[in-house]
């Protein structure tokens, strides 16, 4: 029984946005938490320089300073994340694993003496990645969801600039573009590709059919030839040394032998008989 394909398609829909819900979630159990108990989990952000907020890199993404703060990055992280579960399903976990490590070592490494909380530089990754991924692949899919990135998220490139604003984290923004750039370029022969032209398709079946040919010709060419040679060495040539000599030789041989020699040798003693008697009469 086969699949519906539209109920397959949905299923696919729903698989891709799981982990990016459940990543939204956590953001806001995390808002809501602190609000309910008034705990500040600043301390979970990244210090750069500062050995006790390395864990930060893992645990920075889920701490915002507001709901504005924390709207701003729920949408798009849910909209591109859905984006990258969907059409890029084999490296998707390996993208957004890298893009977050990567984006956390570079802030802690580079960025400036600040809490640097936020899902931000994940955002940032991901509409990289599938901004460029889509050209470099010049799947026309992809490059379609390449512009759409570009037309809904086309103003975050403002966010990449120093001094736009002082209360963003601009390093978390910039960094996480890099990384996203980065990865497009590392990931670019796995996942989807561009399908091969029909006229490319056609050319190499027509030489998988010669080939398949020639090959059959050579098979025919192997059979026939030792089937020639055996006939012609092992059938003729014995069968008329026998004939001639189980047939001609001792044939001749026997009735010279048997027949006139010894045929001559009674007559003669005959005779002789036959004279010695008529002297003797």
């Amino acid at each position: 029984m086969t699949e519906d394909p539209t109920a397959a398609e949905r299923k696919r829909l729903l698989l891709s946005m799981l982990i990016p819900f459940m990543l939204v979630f956590l953001m806001w159990l995390m808002m809501g938490t602190s609000l309910l108990f008034g705990n500040d989990f600043h301390f979970l952000g990244i210090f750069p320089g500062r050995a006790s907020s390395l864990t930060g890199v893992i645990t920075s993404p889920f701490v915002h300073s507001g709901f504005r703060h924390l709207f701003n990055n729920s949408l798009p992280l849910f909209i591109l994340g859905t984006a990258l579960f969907y059409f890029y399903s084999q490296v998707s976990f390996r993208v957004l694993l890298w893009v977050t490590l990567l984006t956390g070592l570079a802030v802690w490494i580079t960025g400036r003496p600040a809490w640097h909380i936020g899902a931000s530089g994940i955002v940032y990754g991901l509409a990289a990645f599938l901004f460029v991924s889509g050209i470099i692949r010049k799947h026309i899919p992809l490059m379609a969801l390449s512009l759409l990135v570009a037309f809904i998220y086309g103003e975050m490139v403002w966010g990449i600039f120093p001094g736009f604003r002082i209360d963003i984290s601009w390093e978390s923004h910039m960094l996480g573009a890099a990384a996203g750039v980065i990865l497009a370029i590392w990931y670019r022969h796995e996942g989807p590709q561009k399908p091969q032209p029909f006229y490319e398709r056609e050319e190499d079946e027509e030489a998988g059919a010669e080939d398949e040919n020639h090959g059959q010709a050579e098979a025919g060419a192997e059979d026939e030839n030792p089937g020639q040679a055996e006939g012609g060495t092992g059938d003729e040539n014995p069968g008329r040394k026998e004939a001639v000599a189980d047939d001609e030789i001792p044939g001749r041989a026997e009735s010279g032998a048997d027949d006139e020699n010894p045929g001559s040798d009674g007559d003669g003693a005959e005779e002789n008989e036959a004279g010695s008697a008529k002297r003797a009469n």
